[in-house]
């Protein structure tokens, strides 16, 4: 049902992600990518909880990844095309994975309430990333994982692999570009901010609504 990265140590949801970032041929940005991962499940696995929602999940890769850890997800997007392949690759791996389609800023309290909240690789992506990260909040009953590229590293790894040449590294779609510290001082506007952890090129905080802060 799944398979193991070359270090043996994480489970990898094989043939999900058609996305660029999670298939290369290159193996540095193979490597990079599974360090990503193996972040991602690091933190949410120090978050201690089971329940774990990801907004914005794609094409299923980070949901078959945490599945195979042995979590308890489900998951949501706003792209119909990426959820058809997340839902397929789930029912072809044997996973059982409750999969919708809804904005991060459509999150409803109740019905998409999770104890760990996880939004990888989204907030870059969105013009008004504060009520996205205030409705985030909303529906995280204790943990909130989330990633975007560390930037000007970002722009200068996209360069040197001769992508996006053009727009001098940014990929299509970013509307914000945070460095890490930039992005640590968004997320403490709104929520208490636990760990941060910078698995290049990425920034990866995990933070608590203030209320419940430990």
């Amino acid at each position: 049902m799944n398979k193991t990265d070359p270090g043996g140590s994480l489970p990898v949801f094989s043939g999900v992600a058609h996305a660029e970032k999670y298939q290369s041929g290159n193996w540095i940005a193979n490597r990079l990518v599974t360090n990503f991962l193996k972040a991602i499940v690091g933190a949410v696995k120090e978050a201690g909880n089971k329940d774990v929602h990801e907004v914005g999940c794609g094409e299923g890769h980070i949901l078959g990844v945490l599945a195979a850890a042995g979590f308890s997800v489900r998951g949501c997007d706003i792209s119909p095309s990426s959820l058809e392949v997340a839902r397929k690759e789930s029912e072809r791996h044997g996973f059982s994975i409750q999969i919708s389609e809804k904005s991060v800023y459509d999150l409803d309290e109740r019905a998409d309430a999770a104890d760990t909240v996880v939004c990888c690789e989204v907030l870059e992506h969105l013009t008004d990333p504060a009520l996205a990260l205030e409705k985030l909040l909303s529906v995280t009953r204790r943990d909130l994982v989330l990633s975007v590229p560390n930037e000007p590293i970002w722009h200068v790894l996209n360069m040197a692999r001769g992508k996006y040449w053009n727009a001098l590294g940014n990929t299509p779609g970013h509307f914000q570009h945070w460095t890490t510290g930039q992005f640590v001082a968004f997320v403490s506007e709104q929520a208490e901010v636990v760990s941060v952890k910078r698995p290049l090129p990425w920034t990866l905080v995990r933070c608590k609504p203030r209320k419940t802060a430990r």
